[in-house]
């Protein structure tokens, strides 16, 4: 539960939260776009000089919903009565009544502080006074072509959606076919580079001053271990491991307890994306799923059982569903409800790592009802990590190897 006043809600709100696509305020004066996170209702939009405002929904006049307002001469003007808000939710015009030049400095509607870096339009909805400094996340300093991104509107509890980055034994399941990946150019898993042969990998986990690093172990046909590297930062930030060159990273944004935003991020740090993998990504349908136009809902989604393919399940992919972020919905959307029951679950070792960030985020949002500030909201150049890939001899110390992954990259 993240609504305002509850214990994760007020936990994330300590944190700056990616809100939307600065795609979606294409320019100065554009229409305004509704906005729901953390359980409130917002409405964003972009001023005369392409600053970006999020303020509550409804203008503190009579209640209007203020996404039907016009956006001009730097506010946003509720077409109600013609009240008139600044970015910064000051009332700048009350043009309806003789009181209205003295009365429109007593009036405000709430806004959050924002932060428009890489593409994304990032909100602080939490105290002023405890407001930290900005993620200092290494892809936040790249060009626009080293980066792509996507985002999706998914209809389950952000932290259901968020478990699977942390669960290595689904993917030779999952996100597998018939051939064992030989004849799927992104699951290929060539010797000696992913014992993915290994069904049953196991992990060596820490706690970090930005959240868990986990390594998932697995045996190679060579008896060498194959060590791939994940870290969970607070509070729904994940690194999934890529390639070598192209990395990634998820965030799971709580619209409400029901519905989440993921957004799917593909970088490299010291080049452009190869104009191959922007095709991929944008057409290719496996990486990052089509979506229907002017929406962020999948074409495969729960309404039509996720386009499953069942003469496909039965000849050549695992699960049928052509998408690899789809075949993950498909099991998450609907785990007993879009808030998962998990009193019914019979967790087993290969859960670890799950049950880890559970019991450290809930810690989280404990600690601050008791006054105790998470370290990360403080501090966040911790979470400059990336993720990882080794090979290892047998007996290695995976412990000791992990430790220069959790420390933050210059």
């Amino acid at each position: 539960e993240t609504d305002p006043g509850t214990p994760m809600g007020e936990l994330f709100r300590r944190f700056w939260l990616p809100a939307m696509l600065s795609e979606e305020l294409p320019g100065a004066e554009c229409p305004p776009v509704r906005l729901r996170i953390l359980g409130e209702n917002l409405v964003s939009f972009r001023d005369t000089n392409g600053t970006v405002g999020v303020l509550d929904a409804y203008c503190p006049h009579r209640g209007a919903p203020l996404f039907f307002g016009r956006n001009e001469a730097c506010g946003l003007r509720c077409v109600y009565h013609g009240w008139k808000f600044d970015v910064h939710g000051a009332c700048v015009d009350l043009p309806n009544v003789p009181e209205g030049n003295v009365y429109k400095d007593k009036v405000r509607v709430t806004s959050y502080p924002v932060i428009e870096q890489a593409g994304l339009i990032w909100v602080y909805m939490g105290p002023s006074d405890k407001k930290p400094p900005f993620y200092r996340f290494a892809w936040l300093d790249t060009p626009d072509s080293h980066r792509f991104i996507q985002k999706l509107i998914i209809h389950c509890n952000y932290f259901q959606s968020m478990e699977g980055d942390f669960d290595a034994t689904h993917a030779p399941f999952l996100h597998s076919t018939l051939d064992n990946n030989a004849s799927n150019l992104h699951l290929r898993i060539r010797e000696n580079e992913g014992g993915m042969d290994d069904m049953m990998p196991r992990y060596v986990l820490e706690d970090t001053p930005y959240g868990n690093i986990f390594g998932a172990i697995r045996k190679q046909k060579d008896g060498k271990n194959y060590v791939g590297v994940t870290h969970w930062i607070m509070p729904c930030f994940t690194t999934p491991g890529a390639s070598p060159q192209v990395l990634q990273m998820n965030f799971r944004v709580p619209v409400d307890d029901t519905h989440t935003m993921h957004y799917r991020l593909r970088y490299a740090l010291n080049a452009p994306l190869s104009d191959r993998e922007l095709w991929e990504n944008k057409h290719g349908g496996f990486l990052f799923p089509e979506v229907i136009p002017d929406t962020f809902t999948p074409v495969a989604n729960k309404s039509n059982d996720y386009l499953v393919d069942r003469l496909a399940q039965r000849n050549y992919s695992y699960t049928g569903i052509k998408s690899f972020p789809i075949q993950d919905l498909a099991m998450i959307e609907d785990q007993w409800g879009p808030i998962a029951q998990r009193w019914l679950e019979h967790l087993v070792s290969s859960d670890e790592a799950i049950i880890r960030v559970r019991r450290n985020l809930l810690k989280a949002a404990r600690d601050l009802s008791k006054s105790i500030e998470p370290t990360l909201a403080q501090t966040p150049e911790e979470a400059r990590v990336l993720p990882g890939r080794m090979v290892l001899p047998p007996d290695a110390d995976v412990a000791a190897a992990l430790r220069p992954h959790m420390q933050a990259q210059p």
